[in-house]
């Protein structure tokens, strides 16, 4: 299974061999630099955020985020105080 930093990079560079876009040229128009955009398309998982989503709107990729459905977001609140709860409770607060 893919991780979403190696899905990011492959479309970041399949998009950008598609428009014939060089690194070089897409690390100027973008702002960044050349070893930013090599470590991008391998997929490095610690790339600095505001720098990809600025590579992928310089291609015209866009993203679209939605928000979990209510009682999707009750449950995950549910477990991250439950969690919250455990952790306390073993450090003895």
């Amino acid at each position: 299974m893919k991780t979403p930093a190696k899905q990011i990079g492959e479309l970041v560079k399949a998009t950008r061999k598609s428009l014939a876009v060089t690194q070089r040229a897409l690390a100027m128009t973008s702002g960044t630099g050349m070893r930013f955009i090599i470590e991008l398309e391998k997929g490095k998982p610690t790339c600095q955020l505001s720098k990809v989503l600025t590579v992928l709107n310089t291609l015209g990729i866009t993203i679209r985020l939605a928000a979990p459905a209510t009682d999707t977001l009750s449950a995950s609140r549910l477990l991250i105080s439950n969690a919250w709860q455990r952790r306390l409770a073993s450090l003895g607060r």
